[in-house]
């Protein structure tokens, strides 16, 4: 039921989810070496034109993950933040981010 709730307040702010599919990812399910978020779940959309974004189901904001959505993002037509705020350090690569590669590979497939 709670995330009934957080998906139906997520799509009343995220004008660019409407219609779209929204899935909730977890840790556990992506594997704890590959998981690039410092949280243990978020949930994924792709809104209109393959934008693909993460939400932080405990804040409902919304981090675009390509260019498509950051375009969306920077003309004002949806809302979002940048996904380093969420995104965990590499411990195998000093001073950089974990890899968004598999979360994006995941989300593309809601575009279909």
């Amino acid at each position: 039921m709670k995330k009934l709730a957080s998906l139906m307040i997520a799509l009343s702010f995220c004008s660019s989810a409407m219609a779209a599919e929204i899935i909730t990812v977890s840790r556990f399910e992506m594997g704890k070496d590959t998981w690039p978020f410092d949280r243990e779940e978020v949930m994924l959309t792709c809104a209109k034109g393959n934008a693909l974004f993460v939400i932080n189901p405990s804040t409902l904001a919304q981090y675009p993950i390509n260019d498509v959505a950051s375009a969306l993002v920077k003309s004002g037509q949806a809302k979002g933040q940048n996904i380093s705020i969420i995104q965990s350090d590499d411990p195998q690569h000093p001073g950089q981010k974990k890899s968004l590669t598999p979360i994006i590979e995941r989300t593309q497939k809601l575009c279909n």
